[in-house]
């Protein structure tokens, strides 16, 4: 078995060529700004239809903060969108760092579940959701770094981030 390798990058999410990427959702689903508009932009309709399905069938209320489910990727090179909803670091006390692992852990857990060995996940709740890449880096790390451990099927994390200041972070924090 070889060992499971967690890359940093500059780029592009969209482009990547993995089994699955993370999507940096908002609870409706139906796409927005950020990484979220970029995947739904480049994924084409079928993403939108994909989401819209998943609201009547399983999250009427939307994809509760911390969960991560998967859908089909549409017209990119990956092969799913796994979409997970990041804390607003306003709403919470603490900013939510619980539910920014949760949202790590959940993705990883549907990566599996899809049977996906790469996954590549965005700076999830930096940006417009308040977090600074130097606070989220490590929780983000952590939990794919033990969750790499103990589950192993996983053999590669890339965290592709869209700017100098997430990559330096994100890339300290590995």
């Amino acid at each position: 078995m070889t060992t499971p390798i967690v890359e940093v990058v500059r780029g592009d999410i969209t482009t990547q060529p993995t089994d699955a990427i993370v999507n940096a959702a908002n609870s409706s689903l139906m796409g927005g700004g950020g990484v979220d508009g970029a995947i739904h932009a480049a994924a084409g309709p079928t993403l939108l239809e994909a989401c819209r399905a998943l609201r009547v069938d399983q999250y009427p209320d939307g994809l509760p903060t911390g969960s991560a489910v998967a859908t089909t990727a549409g017209m990119l090179p990956a092969g799913h969108v796994i979409h997970t909803v990041g804390p607003r670091r306003w709403d919470y006390p603490d900013g939510g760092k619980d539910l920014l692992a949760a949202c790590h852990a959940n993705a990883l857990a549907e990566a599996r579940r899809i049977g996906a060995r790469s996954v590549c996940f965005p700076a999830i709740s930096c940006g417009v959701y308040g977090w600074h890449p130097q606070d989220a880096a490590p929780i983000a790390m952590k939990v794919v770094h033990e969750d790499l451990v103990q589950h192993g099927s996983i053999q590669l994390v890339r965290f592709v981030l869209f700017n100098d200041e997430a990559l330096e972070h994100f890339a300290a924090a590995q």
